[in-house]
């Protein structure tokens, strides 16, 4: 449910904050005054495409925050959870700011998402029904998914069987049809594959093993340098031709000692020497370890060159390190299991592909069958709802056109049209030819009836799908939308008196001038107010002592 809306910047609405109630809030006003422009708000805040030309004349970006009490369903709990997004106290605030630059920053809860993800997470929280597109009703491609939500789980776990058979139908096709477009290109991969796999299997590399190796290579070639320098060294610590530096330093702190009860200096400086002594002492005790223990391995330099040059021979064919190497193996690894996983003749990958198409063409005739039946029940459902609309002598029907035999479809084997007969003796026909305006809008408004006690979405916004339509159908309509307005928030933009006094809450849209610039201001009318505005919109701008009567009898109506 949407409970606060800010809007600053867009189009003629300088800054503006709306909070929304719970069931039907209805925005009346003028033609102009920036009733649209409020859904448009809402649409950004649910995905929809952004535009710098939206943005106010003489400001650098608009914005746009609203604030959502999210639905009750785990699985939403859940895609946020995924997606880092908090929603502890069960509300998540969207922001969006278009800058004139071409940024798009937007935010849920303070997270930063794009807009792929706010779609995700815009869509199950509001519904906009837009005045006249009707939306899906007029797309043909959207009447089967329609059907397929209204008929539930047992359809949408045999259309999920279904398309993981299609999947693999497909994906069987294409291996067919590339290995029979170039059989030899085929084998040449498959072979070098098993070729490039082999010889990096052999090798057995491991991630660390070059720097190792490099600076084991290193000691042996360097043997005869490293030996000389840590036998110069022990022999000038511990003897040779001159005095060992060792018995030098012994000397000299045996000097300083005797003299260290003149001064406190000397103490320092016989501390520094017994350091140094004991620290040289160290250094001789492990250089004569570390030439103990040298010794010069002809056998082990060879092996080691002969690994390396293994090494950088793969590093030239395969990747410059050793890591690249093995990141190319599991790469290719796996696109040798998939293809040997397939099968190695067109006769078995035929066949294969015959018992996929036959398990295809079941699932299809089952989930065709449930859907037809389905059909029915929405055909009835639709005709009750369309009666209470004053079409009672209107047939809907739910036109099913197989697909040719073997044409399958991601969804099926059926196409699915919405077909209508608005008047006795007129050709029954698609939806979007055959219906008008008015005709589309109580559709749209039986089928939203319908489908809102499934819907999981928490807001529907219907923006002047009333069009087209008066008198007795008008007050159908409105009935009809406040049902709806009994299981989800509705938010609508009419100009009809008969919607508006439906409503539970009333905002007046109105467009000033000042200092030359054109703003939009929003009134939420109390109960008099309301009897002026539904005066206004039933009798125009002369308001009469009839029309308020009018007005005050329609909201006892609506309150009844």
């Amino acid at each position: 449910m949407l409970q606060e809306i800010t809007i600053d910047n867009l189009a003629i609405i300088n800054h503006l904050t709306l909070a929304f109630g719970q069931n039907m809030t209805v925005l009346t006003g003028e033609t102009g005054a920036g009733k649209s422009i409020i859904i448009d708000a809402v649409g950004l805040l649910a995905g929809a495409r952004g535009s710098q030309e939206l943005i106010r004349q003489g400001t650098d970006k608009l914005e746009v925050q609203g604030q959502f009490l999210i639905p009750d369903d785990p699985q939403y709990s859940e895609l946020l959870d995924q997606l880092g997004i908090d929603h502890e106290d069960r509300t998540v605030i969207i922001s969006r700011e278009i800058h004139r630059n071409g940024r798009n920053t937007i935010r849920a809860n303070g997270t930063l998402i794009n807009t792929t993800i706010l779609r995700k997470i815009g869509a199950p929280l509001v519904d906009i029904q837009g005045q006249n597109d009707n939306q899906r009703l007029l797309q043909p491609d959207q009447h089967l998914p329609m059907l397929d939500h209204f008929a539930g789980a047992e359809v949408q776990k045999l259309l999920q069987q279904y398309q993981e058979h299609y999947r693999q139908y497909r994906k069987l096709k294409k291996t067919l049809a590339t290995k029979q477009a170039n059989e030899q290109q085929w084998a040449q991969r498959l072979d070098m594959l098993r070729y490039q796999v082999q010889e990096i299997q052999s090798a057995d590399l491991k991630a660390d093993e070059e720097d190792t190796l490099i600076s084991e290579r290193d000691r042996l070639d360097h043997f005869q340098q490293i030996q000389n320098t840590l036998q110069q060294l022990v022999a000038i610590l511990n003897g040779g031709e001159n005095a060992p530096v060792l018995d030098q330093l012994a000397t000299a702190m045996d000097a300083v000692n005797e003299i260290t009860q003149f001064d406190d200096n000397y103490a320092d400086i016989g501390k520094a020497l017994e350091d140094s002594y004991y620290s040289l002492q160290d250094v001789a005790n492990q250089s004569s370890h570390e030439l103990d223990g040298l010794e010069f391995d002809e056998e082990r330099l060879n092996e080691i060159n002969t690994r390396l040059d293994l090494i950088n021979d793969l590093e030239r064919k395969y990747g410059d390190t050793v890591p690249e190497i093995l990141a190319y193996y599991n790469k290719i690894h796996h696109e040798l299991a998939d293809m040997e996983g397939t099968v190695d003749s067109n006769d078995e990958l035929e066949e294969q592909l015959a018992t996929v198409v036959k398990q295809l063409e079941e699932l299809g005739n089952q989930l065709s069958e449930q859907r037809k039946k389905v059909a029915k029940d929405l055909e009835k459902r639709v005709h009750h709802e369309l009666s209470a609309l004053y079409m009672e002598k209107a047939v809907f029907k739910v036109h099913f056109a197989k697909v040719p035999v073997h044409s399958f479809t991601p969804t099926g084997i059926d196409d699915v049209e919405f077909y209508i007969q608005t008047n006795p003796g007129e050709r029954m026909g698609p939806l979007a030819k055959i219906a008008s305006g008015g005709e589309l809008s109580r559709v749209m408004l039986a089928l939203k009836t319908i489908f809102t006690e499934q819907a999981d979405v928490t807001s529907i916004i219907f923006d002047e799908v009333d069009t087209g339509v008066s008198g007795r159908v008008a007050q159908a309509i409105a009935d009809k939308i406040k049902v709806i307005a009994d299981h989800s928030q509705v938010l609508c933009i009419t100009h009809l008196p008969q919607v508006a006094a439906v409503a539970q809450h009333q905002f007046l849209i109105q467009k000033q001038v000042h200092d030359q610039r054109t703003t939009t201001t929003v009134t939420k009318l109390n109960h008099q107010e309301r009897v002026d505005e539904l005066s206004r919109m039933l009798a125009g701008e002369k308001i009469t002592k009839l029309t308020r009567e009018h007005a005050n009898e329609l909201l006892k109506m609506a309150h009844e």
